[in-house]
């Protein structure tokens, strides 16, 4: 019932370092997209005054994060929620601290980004990140060959998937008042994308 994605235990460590740069000292993060439930695992072992949320649509997911965290979850990883991004009226949270998603922007329709963002204004509280880590594209630095093969390779399996710019999720950013606050550059040609609200309003 547990899955294992290899790349969790490549880059649970560089995004950790990253998260203890961005993340309150308490409080609930939610994550979106928890796939295996591996990163939950660590981030929650990692950052034990955090309350973890990890949630995730797919139920054979569901299943894997609530494997890892009955078998050794600490007591702040809470039990998974499902939850779909591109449909942030249902999401069943009423409040978050931050927000962290991880490979979800490229592996998912654009509605779930529309919707991530959506979601956030919504329901996390004032100047809360919203950190997002996966590949993206930019419009002033080349892109790593690997990354543009593995953006076709994307699109052959679902054209509605695919590497995105930056600079579009920039734009949906702020039409729900968020701008990019900080920018990482990550093992191998990934990025840790980090947007806090444009101004003090909100929850």
């Amino acid at each position: 019932m547990k899955r294992h994605a290899p790349a969790a235990a490549r880059n649970s460590g560089p995004i950790a370092d990253v998260l203890a740069q961005e993340l309150p000292e308490s409080g609930t993060v939610l994550e979106i997209a928890s796939g295996s439930g591996e990163h939950a695992l660590f981030f929650a072992e990692r950052f034990p005054g955090l309350a973890w949320q990890p949630s995730d649509p797919d139920p054979d997911a569901l299943a894997s994060i609530a494997a890892w965290r009955d078998e050794q979850g600490p007591a702040n990883l809470r039990p998974p929620l499902p939850l779909d991004a591109r449909k942030p009226n249902a999401w069943p949270v009423t409040r978050a601290d931050a927000l962290l998603c991880i490979n979800m922007v490229h592996i998912g329709e654009w509605e779930a980004t529309v919707g991530l963002f959506r979601g956030c204004a919504k329901f996390l509280a004032g100047q809360a990140p919203i950190i997002l880590y996966g590949p993206y594209l930019e419009d002033d630095v080349e892109t790593a060959p690997s990354n543009l093969a593995f953006d076709r390779s994307l699109k052959d399996r679902n054209p509605a998937w695919g590497l995105r710019k930056v600079a579009d999720v920039d734009s949906v950013a702020a039409e729900f008042d968020y701008e990019r606050a900080n920018r990482y550059e990550m093992p191998v040609n990934n990025l840790t994308l980090v947007y806090r609200r444009n101004s003090a309003n909100g929850l």
